[in-house]
């Protein structure tokens, strides 16, 4: 057996002095007292590894959470800058649908003002015309001035160049057949087609105005 003190049992087996200590209260370490002074009886034989190797294993422990922590914060900031990315591509897709929305608006309150526009010239035309034949003989003139004075220049310009579609293929004198495809083919086209004037049922068209041979 091996006397050490106690700082050299510490150094021996490479812990603190407490842990000699209580490693002595707990008794898995005998002492003896020479001229006052506790000494360690200590196996040279016994090596102190095992607690060596807890160091060993503990610096290698810290080591590797060092790296874990470091790989947790390297990914981490990738899922930011990924986050900031597609956060930013949210903003301008937004951005672009909430500009297709204001265009497509402004195409429509652009589509119902021309056909606004184009059942004003339908109307007028039809109460020009409707006037014109009850009235009588003597009132006629009268009556032209009054529709003048109300839209004089859609009157001059466009009133007597409407007819309706059915009367456009009579005047063709086509066969009932043909005069049937040709008005289905009006009829397709009636919504989206600016030379086409709906009025409830009816089609009305200007010959004068526009080429129709497309359709024919």
């Amino acid at each position: 057996m091996k006397n050490l003190t106690i700082e050299d049992a510490a150094k021996h087996f490479g812990i603190s002095k407490e842990a000699i200590h209580n490693r002595i209260r707990r008794g898995s370490l005998e002492v003896i007292m020479q001229e006052g002074v506790k000494f360690v009886q200590i196996d040279p034989l016994k090596a102190a590894v095992k607690p060596r190797a807890k160091s060993t294993a503990a610096t290698r422990n810290s080591s590797n959470d060092e790296r874990y922590y470091k790989l947790l914060q390297e990914q981490n900031e990738k899922l930011q800058a990924r986050v900031e990315k597609l956060e930013g591509e949210t903003r301008n897709l937004r951005d672009q649908k909430e500009q297709m929305l204001i265009e497509e608006r402004q195409k429509i309150e652009q589509i119902y003002k021309d056909k606004d526009a184009q059942l004003k010239q339908v109307l007028n035309t039809l109460a020009t015309q409707f006037m014109l034949t009850q009235a009588p003989q003597s009132e006629e003139k009268e009556i032209a001035q009054t529709i003048e004075i109300v839209d004089v220049e859609e009157v001059e310009e466009e009133a007597s160049e409407l007819i309706s579609l059915k009367k456009y293929l009579k005047n063709k004198k086509l066969s009932e057949k043909k005069s049937e495809k040709i008005r289905k083919r009006f009829m397709k086209k009636a919504s989206s087609d600016e030379r086409i004037i709906t009025v409830g049922s009816k089609l009305y068209i200007d010959p004068f105005k526009y080429d129709y041979s497309d359709f024919l």
